[in-house]
């Protein structure tokens, strides 16, 4: 009686009650296809993983719809599957199918029209885990809603000289998200909407062994498929990288909206895209999305998270019970 009491005599006396701020509203877009039939027997997971931490923090984010990018089809039907799963926010999450090729920016799709209409009614962050390609198609073909993108975080981006070497630094692998489609960051940056950068150098310093994920063998249907489609993914990771186990890349830039404190950032931070020699094999050269304060000669700048810190990891892991 005596709590009740003072509860209604708090606003009274003019003293403020603390509130949880309202969970931000987001966009999105990510080349999701777990579960995807692969020659090599896996295809990567870490768009589920982050599409689950989503829906597990909506007190920190809402998602106002989703697009896929790259095997579109399959993305669609499989993030549905997901959602059917995991979504206990009592809302409708509309998901839209977006460019299927790449390198097609300009072209409208079901998702650059869904995420320009979304854009026109509010303003918002676009959480892009895959291939910039939607975004830049509405960037591009609506510059106007520039304004109305809060910001853009990204996976993608490092350090000048910074090798991708996962695991045992077998393999060099590529910047992916970037190396895809490298004219939509060009779009992005050109257009003069905060970019972050969230990418392996970040993700690196979280890893999901064998034995952290034996949990979801046991538990509920959805649990029990993400399990079957977990393990070949860490087996191949063990064949290329000598590891059991995987990181989730996408997580950190979700990291950024949900959990802000767990990483240490470079801000405002000169973005260049650079041209030399190919680090993934053969005699040809390649794009890279590299950051430096040294950069004096262009307008790109980003916030780059750079390190990962102790206790991130956890939260993935429960994101997942």
């Amino acid at each position: 009686m005596k709590q009740v009491l003072l509860f209604v005599l708090l606003p009274l006396l003019g003293v403020a009650q603390s509130t949880s701020p309202a969970p931000k509203r987001i966009w999105l877009d990510t080349d999701i296809m777990v579960g995807m039939p692969d020659k090599q027997g896996a295809r990567e997971v870490d768009d589920a993983i982050a599409l689950m931490m989503a829906l597990r923090h909506s007190d920190k984010v809402q998602l106002v719809g989703i697009s896929t990018v790259t095997y579109v089809n399959y993305g669609h039907d499989v993030t549905q599957k997901l959602l059917g799963y995991y979504n206990k926010t009592g809302r409708t999450i509309p998901v839209y199918r977006g460019s299927d090729t790449l390198r097609d920016a300009g072209r409208e799709t079901d998702a650059s029209r869904a995420m320009a209409e979304a854009l026109r009614k509010e303003r918002m962050p676009i959480l892009a885990i895959g291939p910039l390609t939607n975004v830049a198609t509405v960037l591009k073909n609506h510059p106007e809603l520039a304004k109305q993108i809060e910001s853009v975080i990204v996976c993608a981006g490092r350090t000048p000289g910074l090798p991708f070497r996962p695991g045992l630094e077998k393999i060099t692998v590529g910047d992916y998200n970037f190396e895809m489609d490298p004219a939509a960051f060009r779009i992005l940056f050109d257009s003069g909407v905060k970019v972050v950068l969230s990418g392996y150098e970040c993700s690196v310093y979280t890893f999901l062994g064998r034995t952290d994920l034996d949990f979801l063998a046991q538990g509920s249907a959805g649990d029990q498929w993400l399990s079957k489609t977990l393990r070949p993914w860490q087996l191949l990771n063990k064949t290329l990288f000598g590891v059991d186990g995987f990181v989730p890349w996408d997580t950190t830039p979700l990291g950024y909206l949900t959990h802000p404190n767990y990483f240490k950032y470079y801000e405002n931070i000169p973005v260049r895209i650079n041209t030399r020699k190919a680090d993934t094999g053969g005699t040809g050269q390649k794009p890279y999305l590299e950051v430096s304060y040294d950069y004096k000669d262009t307008p790109w700048r980003a916030t780059y998270a750079y390190k990962t810190l102790p206790g991130f990891e956890e939260i993935v892991l429960e994101s997942m019970k």
